[in-house]
C-alpha cells in the first residue's frame, strides 16, 4: 500500500472509530505497525546501551499498546491527528524506557551476576552488583532528554519533527498532511534542529 492509499485507509478507519466502531482501533494499529516498528528499530539502534536491556520488538509492542489504549479515550479528528497521537505515545515509551534503565538506581545501573560455575543462573535470588553508571546512565539520560525536549518544541516545529523523524515521512508528504508548503516544513525542521542544537550544545543523537 503506497503512502496516499494508506492515508485514505487511515481516514476511513478514523471515520469508523468516530461512528462507534471500536474494532477500528486494532485496525488502525495494524495499518501503521510497519511504520512504528521501523521507527522503533531506527531509534533503538542508535543506542547500544538500550539494546543491552531491551529487544526492539518489546519496545514496539509496548508503544503500540499505549497507542491502542489511548484510542479508548481519544477519537482522532483525521489522519494528521492520529499520526500526532501515535508519535506522542512512541515518545512517551522511549522516555519511560530511558528513565527505567537510567541512573544508578535504575535497572541499567545494576545487573544480576553469578559466581563462575553457578548451576542456577536464572535464580530470582541472584545477587545484583552495581555497575559503573557513567556511560550507560549518561547515554540513557541523553536519550530521554532528547525526546522530552522534542515534546517542548513549539507546536509547528514539534509536528514537523513528529512526521519527519518519528513517522519517517518525506518533506512533501509532511507538507501535504500539515497543509503547508514544503518550504515551510523545511523551515520548521531547520528551526527545530537549531533549537535542539542549542539545548544540547551541538551533541544531537545520530538519528536527528
Amino acid at each position: 500500500m503506497n503512502e496516499q492509499s494508506q492515508m485514505k485507509h487511515v481516514e476511513s478507519l478514523i471515520s469508523r472509530l468516530q461512528a462507534g466502531d471500536d474494532s477500528a482501533r486494532g485496525e488502525l494499529i495494524n495499518c501503521v505497525c510497519d511504520r512504528l516498528m521501523n521507527l522503533t528499530r531506527k531509534i533503538t539502534q542508535g543506542y547500544a546501551k538500550v539494546q543491552r536491556w531491551e529487544d526492539t520488538d518489546d519496545v514496539f509492542q509496548r508503544a503500540a499498546l499505549r497507542l491502542f489504549k489511548s484510542l479508548e479515550e481519544v477519537r482522532p479528528n483525521d489522519a494528521r491527528h492520529f499520526f500526532r497521537l501515535a508519535a506522542m505515545q512512541v515518545r512517551r515509551e522511549l522516555i519511560d524506557l530511558a528513565r527505567h534503565y537510567g541512573g544508578p538506581q535504575g535497572m541499567g545501573g545494576n545487573h544480576a551476576t553469578q559466581m563462575a560455575g553457578s548451576p542456577d543462573t536464572a535464580s530470582p535470588h541472584a545477587a545484583y552488583d552495581a555497575v559503573e553508571p557513567t556511560e550507560d546512565a549518561s547515554e540513557l539520560k541523553e536519550w530521554s532528554d532528547f525526546h522530552v525536549q522534542i515534546g517542548n518544541l513549539p507546536d509547528e516545529q514539534r509536528e514537523a519533527v513528529e512526521l519527519l523523524l518519528y513517522h519517517g515521512l518525506a518533506q512533501e508528504e509532511a507538507a501535504q498532511m500539515m497543509g503547508v508548503s514544503v518550504r515551510t516544513v523545511k523551515r520548521y525542521w531547520r528551526s527545530a534542529k537549531l533549537t535542539l542544537h542549542e539545548i544540547f550544545d551541538g551533541q544531537l543523537p545520530g538519528i536527528f
